[in-house]
């Protein structure tokens, strides 16, 4: 049985979550927004048993980081990094922004 890692959110992330949420919520309806984020529960839940399944985000790798790995609930990207037993979520965004700044902010702290 392959060991169980704790996923944990960062305060970013959950932010992520709120403010998702809270478009779907206000753009969609309140309902698709429940649903989006049950889904993202889902994806970043099952990072605690595979969290090596994610691929390296290209804007990282551009600039030689493999720490950080991404999975996938389109158009959301989930980007973590594995730090011991845990799995860290650093950010959940919708894929279609400006990934390059925003990774750029919140991993790098520039």
């Amino acid at each position: 049985m392959p060991a169980r890692y704790r996923v944990l959110l960062t305060q970013g992330a959950e932010q992520d979550l709120e403010s998702i949420h809270e478009y779907i919520a206000e753009f969609d309806s309140p309902e698709n927004a429940d649903r989006v984020l049950d889904r993202l529960a889902t994806v970043t839940e099952q990072l605690g048993s595979m969290p090596d399944r994610g691929s390296y985000p290209k804007e990282l790798l551009a600039l030689g980081i493999k720490e950080y790995r991404q999975v996938f609930f389109k158009p959301y990207r989930v980007i973590y990094r594995v730090i011991g037993a845990d799995v860290v979520v650093f950010l959940i965004a919708d894929g279609r922004r400006d990934m390059q700044s925003l990774l750029a902010r919140r991993l790098l702290g520039a």
